[in-house]
């Protein structure tokens, strides 16, 4: 054998044995597909916590971050193997109606109403019922991020709860249909009020270094909490769901080591989320 013929086929070998070697390692690499908010992707919490998962598992966690409402639509159409979400009242109807299975509560923050530090509507302080029918009366201009997600359907409440009519073509209600931060950015160009999960306010203040346009008026009310969960796709639907993947995931959320890092993480060294597993 000639010895060009000769190093193409060693060529040819090694590549080979370089293409064999990568896909044997991608096949040591269990993935799991995770459907979950925008605020647990917006915050960084994710990026925080997947890497450490996967040290400790080997599995790799991909995810895609929509609204609740689209996330449990993607669990019930098998779409996905888990769900990390904060919509309860909407989370419970999946899991009633066989979509979802092993509920497991992980961690909350709250919601929190932010404006203009002007306040024009005058609502700093007020309880939050009171505060949505001030905005609603003063014809302030209030962004929704009518998405059908956890806080889409949070705030959906808490006009029910201040007894006024869902707004829907009123001048003074933008529906974004996006995602948090985005719908934060637009309350905040045209000085506008919103409802948010304090997580991403926060992400939203670090990315202005602390001095925001918006700011944090009303908060504290127990209407205002927020639930996040973790949920499995129900493998009797599917038969192609990695639900054996999902349980070490689920079981990983809510060991105490894993709630010990969710309540570590910060930003601006305020905590995000606190961990409530078991509670």
């Amino acid at each position: 054998m000639n010895t060009k013929r000769f190093r193409g086929m060693l060529l040819s070998l090694l590549a080979f044995a370089l293409i064999l070697g990568a896909g044997m390692a991608l096949a040591q690499a269990p993935v799991l597909r995770m459907a979950t908010t925008t605020s647990t992707d917006n915050t960084g919490l994710l990026d925080y916590l997947a890497p450490l998962f996967k040290a400790e598992t080997g599995i790799e966690l991909q995810w895609v971050s929509v609204g609740t409402g689209k996330a449990l639509e993607l669990g019930k159409n098998g779409d996905v193997d888990v769900l990390l979400v904060h919509a309860p009242s909407q989370e419970l109807k999946f899991v009633e109606a066989g979509h979802l299975v092993n509920r497991r509560q992980v961690m909350y923050n709250d919601f929190v109403i932010i404006g203009p530090a002007a306040d024009p509507a005058g609502v700093g302080g007020m309880p939050v019922a009171q505060a949505m029918k001030a905005i609603a009366d003063s014809n302030n201009l209030f962004v929704s991020r009518a998405d059908k997600s956890g806080t889409h359907v949070a705030e959906l409440a808490l006009w029910e709860e201040a007894g006024i009519p869902v707004p829907d073509k009123e001048q003074w209600y933008v529906q974004t249909g996006q995602g948090m931060l985005p719908t934060i950015n637009i309350a905040g160009e045209r000085d506008g009020y919103t409802l948010t999960d304090r997580g991403t306010f926060i992400k939203y203040e670090a990315n202005h270094s602390g001095n925001p346009p918006l700011v944090i008026l009303v908060e504290g009310d127990a209407v205002l909490r927020n639930q996040y969960s973790v949920l499995a796709v129900n493998p009797a639907n599917y038969s192609h769901i990695a639900y054996d993947l999902a349980l070490k995931y689920i079981d990983w959320m809510v060991k105490p080591e894993t709630q010990q890092a969710i309540a570590d993480f910060k930003l601006l060294d305020k905590q995000l989320f606190f961990p409530n597993a078991g509670k």
